[in-house]
Order: structure tokens, then C-alpha cells, then sequence
């Protein structure tokens, strides 16, 4: 099993950039594309998943989202879903061109943000044979309600007048703090398990801790729940951490009743970080065998 770096374009004519891990033989294997959640890159531990995907017989795509890591794309820090979604469909466009893959055979894993991008994905694009959406994004507004302050919302709202105002005087896109605990300075994130994920050693220049402030304004827009039920006959499964505060546990569990057979539920103990920690083992078994179930053979088409 080796791992190389490649390119494909995105949509635009970006290039985007990541990782391709697979077994040495020929093939033709079942194909996995990943990608990472809100202002992630793909060294926030998800070649670990790769990994164990790979050595089950996978060959396994693993890109950064444009404007972060090692991929192209301006603004830099710029998280919009919609383009995100966009780029996605070249990365399985791009992975059933290799030859060592075989074109019918392919499923795509998703996490937190990204989780949510599986499931629009899933539910929209019937190249894929199984999906897999770990403590995913549900609904955008119902989380920003759980996890900012009453009190906070107009200061917030105002922020993003200002700058959509910066933008049509011609100034680029403001930016802020993806993670921070001084209440003084804007983050997206507060919480010590959050800092401490965004923050883990990679290395040098492959990550800063910066979004553009619009970024949030579309994370409160995007309810990618509302696709859930139209991911049948597509095979999902979910990985739902149990306090999860982030993507939040209920609106999870309730988006998993919405959704249609076939489908299964993994819970995990833990929250919202805790399934590319602690919790990795279970997370990640749960899915390479979801993938296992309905992609290692060409009867499950």
C-alpha cells in the first residue's frame, strides 16, 4: 500500500491537491474519496482513515478543499459548501478515471462539515454506491442556535454586513479566527477540544488558524439534512458521536429517522472530536466495513 500526491482540476479550473493511497496491485479495486469538515485540511488526521481503507483493498482519494491546505483556490480560508459540493463531483470524476479503479464501484466518506456534504452528495449523484457521514452537519441555523448566544446574534449579523459592504467597495473578504478562547477576539470555535483539534501538529504552512467571516454566514445558511431522505437507494451510514456539541447529537439522530433504507446507525461515546481520537477504532471499523458490505464486490451494484 503506497500513498502519492496528486491533482485534479475543480470546478473553475482550480487545481486541487491530495492524497492517493492504494494497494500495489492493478486492480481494478473499489475507490473512496474523502475529504475534511469546516476549514480543515487533510492533515487533521484523516489519513488514518485513509489508511486503514486502503489496507482493506480500497484505492482511496483524499483531497483539500480549495482555498486550504495544499490546494489552489482564492480567496484563501474561504469555506463555501456549494462550491465545496462542486469540487467534490471532480474528485469522483477523478478517481473513476484511474485505472486501478473501478468506475462502478466507488463511495465517498465525509466528516463534520463534510458530513454534510455527503449526504447532498449522496443524495444527488448516483455514481456512488455507499456513502459514509461522520457527526455530520444537519442543519447550519439549528446549530448556530445551540451554539451562539442569544445576545450575540446582532453583533454577529452586523459583522456580516460590514464586510459584505468591505466586498463591494472592491476589498477582499474579511477574515477571522477559526478556533480561540479570548472572548475578545472573533472565532468560529470556543470550545477546549475544538482548539485543541484545529491546532495538533502538522506541518509547517499547512494550516493556519483563519476563515473568512462569510464563512459563517453560509454555514448558518446550509441545511443539508433536508437531502436526507433522498440518499436511498444509496447505502448510508452514520457516525453519531453522543454529546456531540458541535454538529449536535440530536438534530443527528433526527435527520437518521428522516433518512431511507438502507441505512445504519453507529453511535460513539464522546463528542464531536472524540471519533478521530479516542473513539477512531470504532469509527473507523464502522465504516471500512460499511464500505466492505457494499463495495468489495461487484454483486452489491
Amino acid at each position: 500500500m503506497r500513498r502519492q500526491d496528486v491533482e485534479f482540476t475543480g470546478e473553475g479550473a482550480v487545481t486541487l491537491r491530495g492524497w492517493l493511497f492504494g494497494p500495489d496491485d492493478a486492480g481494478p479495486h473499489p475507490g473512496i474519496t474523502m475529504a475534511h469538515g469546516f476549514a480543515g485540511v487533510k492533515e487533521h488526521g484523516l489519513e488514518r482513515f485513509a489508511r486503514v481503507f486502503a489496507e482493506a483493498g480500497f484505492v482511496v482519494l483524499v483531497h483539500d478543499h480549495r482555498g486550504f491546505g495544499a490546494s489552489d483556490g482564492e480567496p484563501r480560508f474561504d469555506v463555501d459548501p456549494w462550491i465545496q459540493i462542486a469540487d467534490w463531483r471532480r474528485a469522483i470524476s477523478f478517481l473513476e478515471s484511474r485505472p486501478a479503479v473501478d468506475p462502478d464501484r466507488i463511495g465517498l466518506w465525509g466528516t463534520s462539515y463534510a458530513g454534510g456534504h455527503a449526504i447532498v452528495l449522496g443524495a444527488t449523484d448516483r455514481r456512488l454506491r455507499a456513502v459514509v457521514a461522520q457527526v455530520p452537519t444537519i442543519s447550519g441555523y439549528e446549530q448556530s442556535l445551540r451554539r451562539i448566544a442569544p445576545h450575540d446574534v446582532a453583533a454577529l449579523e452586523a459583522g456580516f454586513i460590514e464586510d459584505e459592504r468591505r466586498q463591494f467597495r472592491g476589498e477582499p473578504p474579511a477574515t477571522q479566527a477559526v478556533v480561540g478562547a479570548d472572548p475578545a477576539i472573533p472565532a468560529a470555535y470556543r470550545a477546549a477540544d475544538a482548539i485543541a483539534f484545529y491546532n495538533q501538529p502538522v506541518p509547517e504552512g499547512v494550516w493556519q488558524n483563519l476563515m473568512t467571516v462569510r464563512s459563517s454566514r453560509a454555514a448558518r445558511m446550509y441545511e443539508p439534512g433536508t437531502w436526507i431522505s433522498r440518499v436511498s437507494p444509496t447505502p448510508l451510514l452514520m457516525v453519531v458521536g453522543l454529546q456531540d456539541t458541535v454538529t449536535v447529537t440530536d438534530l443527528a439522530l433526527a435527520a437518521y429517522e428522516r433518512a431511507l433504507q438502507p441505512k445504519k446507525l453507529v453511535t460513539i461515546r464522546g463528542g464531536h472530536f472524540d471519533p478521530y481520537l479516542n473513539q477512531f477504532g470504532l469509527a473507523a471499523g464502522a465504516a471500512r466495513d460499511w464500505f466492505v458490505e457494499h463495495l468489495a464486490s461487484t454483486e452489491t451494484r
